[in-house]
Formats: structure tokens, C-alpha cells, sequence
């Protein structure tokens, strides 16, 4: 079953004029860092694709297909259409929506039950650069998809620090902190880190500062 998907896959890349495997590249931005991407060959995104959604990378690129308004390839190669599961949400991004009082995910409990007290730890910038120091070279993946920051900003962070991958994490902390304000606890940024592929010790860091 693995090689008839990896076959199909480099079929389906092969049959891709550049110009449209240059712009499937791009638009696989948001679910692949940018630095496996670019340099990739067709094989070498086959193989990228296979290891990042094992079992489901001819859906992820059918639904890329779809975008790229080649259905044509999605019939000649019977895909199965992605199903439109919700984006995660970076943190921050639906502050703003109503919620119905009792609803479970409003965050308001149902009339009669009694609200659990609420700690909110407010970060340092000690806590930032210990989570920074903890933080792998998948930063900017984290940074767009988990923390909801903008590519440019994060490219910007790396050219203003050269060399020190730290304090490209720690910057790009900051930048969330900014934007937050008053929201960026502890509790906020482990919420947001929770389906990033980290070291496990950040959410336990991050977990600790919430009772203190």
C-alpha cells in the first residue's frame, strides 16, 4: 500500500508542469516548513509528503489539486478528496466570537456550577527565553502554525540576529507577547504549543508556572 501511494504520488508530481509544482510547493507553505520545500526535487517532495502525513498525502495533495484547479489529475488518479477539516486556530485569532453563556466552549460554566478558580501567570521574559532555549530548529513551523505569526516576521527576527537560533525563538515569544498583551500567560502559550511537535519538557515548564 505504501510504495502503490508513493508511486501514484511521483506520478501525480511528474504529470505537474514546473511552474504548478512550484506553486503546489507554495501552497504546502503552511503544513511543511518553507526550508524543506524550496530545494525539493519531485522524488524529494514524494518523500516529505509520505513521512509528514503517512497514509494521507495523496488526500493532502488532492486537496492541493483542487486549489490549483486540476481536478483533471484528480480523476486521471482517482485521489480521494480531502475532507474539509477546520484549520487549527493560532491562538488569539476567534478572541473576539460570541459565545452563548452555558455553552461547554464558551468557557463559561452552566448556571449552578460553580467556576474553577483562574491563575493567570503572566510571562517573563526569563520564562520566554527558558522555553526559547527549549525550542528546536522548527521554530518557524511553530510560529505560523501554533502562534499564528506572519512568515515575513519570522524571516525578519532571523536576518536582525544572525547566527543565533535562540534568540530567533525567544524574538518570536516576544512578538506573540506583544500581540497577547495582558493575555500571554502561561496557560495561553502552553494551549498554543499543545499540538506543536516540541520536547515535552515545555509543556511540563509551561504547565509548573501556571500554579505559581
Amino acid at each position: 500500500m505504501e510504495r502503490d501511494e508513493r508511486v501514484t504520488l511521483l506520478e501525480v508530481h511528474q504529470a505537474l508542469p514546473d511552474e504548478q509544482f512550484q506553486s503546489l510547493k507554495f501552497l504546502l507553505e503552511g503544513r511543511v516548513p518553507a526550508g524543506l520545500l524550496l530545494p525539493a526535487s519531485r522524488p524529494e517532495l514524494c518523500r516529505i509528503l509520505l513521512q509528514r502525513f503517512p497514509g494521507n498525502s495523496l488526500r493532502v495533495t488532492a486537496g492541493i489539486l483542487r486549489q490549483l484547479g486540476r481536478l483533471d489529475l484528480i480523476q486521471r488518479f482517482q485521489l480521494p478528496l480531502e475532507e474539509q477539516i477546520p484549520e487549527e486556530t493560532p491562538c488569539g485569532a476567534n478572541r473576539d466570537t460570541p459565545k452563548v453563556r452555558g455553552d461547554p466552549t464558551s468557557g463559561h460554566p452552566p448556571a449552578g456550577i460553580p467556576a474553577a478558580p483562574v491563575n493567570p501567570r503572566r510571562l517573563t521574559e526569563k520564562d520566554l527565553m527558558q522555553v526559547a532555549q527549549r525550542l528546536g530548529k522548527e521554530w518557524q513551523e511553530v510560529g505560523i502554525l501554533h502562534l499564528g505569526l506572519e512568515r515575513s516576521r519570522l524571516e525578519q527576527i532571523q536576518e536582525e540576529n544572525p547566527s543565533n537560533p535562540v534568540l530567533w525563538n525567544f524574538e518570536m515569544l516576544r512578538e506573540w507577547q506583544r500581540r497577547e498583551r495582558h493575555e500571554a500567560t502561561a496557560s495561553q502559550l502552553r494551549s498554543c504549543l499543545e499540538r506543536a511537535r516540541l520536547d515535552p519538557g515545555i509543556l511540563d515548564f509551561l504547565q509548573s508556572l501556571q500554579g505559581n
